[in-house]
């Protein structure tokens, strides 16, 4: 009886473990931008739909797995856990691939042996089988936490299928460079560096997708008298390629070329407020780029 509340406990810190993991990885997504902003409400769904989803799946096939594993005596908490680190997909093809065979105990010698022994392997003797009906019970357990897990997995594939069509779509996600709100990607970047500490962005990318943006919140403490210091250098500039340096602030949109600059930029921020200001690089064909901005 204790061993078996040592495991419950252990598969129930596990479970709050992984749980507190996720949590802490879209807490810090929030504290490093905007959140879901410049993200439609139906798209906001379907993400926290496939999340809540996926995390049921796990569950209920992690809780499956649990029973089954005691019902032959294997390590249930380790194979709950499995399924959830290694989504429960993985996990549950693994798990049949390797799970023990179903044993009981002999009466004579107290030897475990397979259900399906005739006679014990240890002392010889005769198994007597169980009736038709309680091995049909045993064969058909929990399967509750299966079925349930199973409408969780549709559930999950169908957010995903409509988020990913949303996003291939480009609807409901903004784009919009001189949006007040957070600017969201479609295409790709090969980054080296990216880091903002110090209220100093460093930016180190390969090359982007045509268009694509990469901002980084900072604040303005005094509008008057700050200035924004960028210095960029493009290490691959193709025909027509440019970099452009954005700053947004609520309806306030200006733009800079800083593809070939020969100096660090000073950009005066007396048309801005005090606060926050989205500060964008938008690249289009230039590669090989380093970057460093801040406001002083």
């Amino acid at each position: 009886m204790n061993h078996t509340k040592k495991n419950r406990l252990l598969f129930y810190s596990g479970i709050t473990v992984i749980l507190l993991f996720v949590f802490i990885r879209l807490s810090i997504f929030f504290l490093k931008s905007d959140g879901f902003s410049g993200l439609s409400m139906p798209l906001i769904a379907l993400l926290f739909g496939f999340i809540l989803s996926g995390l049921c799946t796990s569950a209920f096939f992690a809780a499956w797995v649990y029973q089954d594993c005691k019902r032959r005596s294997d390590d249930p908490v380790l194979w709950a856990v499995v399924i959830f680190l290694v989504t429960p997909f993985i996990g549950l093809l693994l798990y049949f691939l390797r799970r023990s065979e179903i044993k009981t105990i002999c009466p004579a010698c107290g030897q475990r042996i397979s259900v399906k022994a005739k006679y014990c392997e240890e002392c010889g003797t005769h198994m007597e089988k169980e009736d038709a009906g309680v091995m049909v019970k045993q064969g058909t357990h929990n399967l509750l936490y299966m079925f349930v897990g199973i409408v969780s997995m549709f559930l999950m594939l169908i957010c995903l299928t409509g988020f990913i069509i949303s996003v291939a779509t480009g609807y409901g996600i903004n784009t919009n460079v001189t949006s007040n709100e957070q600017v969201w990607n479609l295409g790709m970047i090969s980054m080296n560096h990216n880091t903002y500490l110090d209220e100093v962005w460093k930016l180190d990318f390969k090359r982007a997708s045509e268009g694509f943006v990469k901002e980084q919140n900072m604040m303005i403490a005094d509008a008057d008298t700050q200035l924004l210091y960028a210095d960029i250098s493009c290490g691959s500039v193709p025909d027509g390629a440019t970099l452009v340096l954005w700053l947004v602030q609520g309806d306030v949109a200006k733009s800079v070329d800083v593809t070939n600059l020969s100096e660090p930029l000073k950009y005066p921020l007396n048309e801005f407020e005090n606060g926050k200001v989205h500060v964008r690089l938008q690249i289009n064909g230039v590669e090989n780029t380093v970057s460093e901005i801040y406001i002083q």
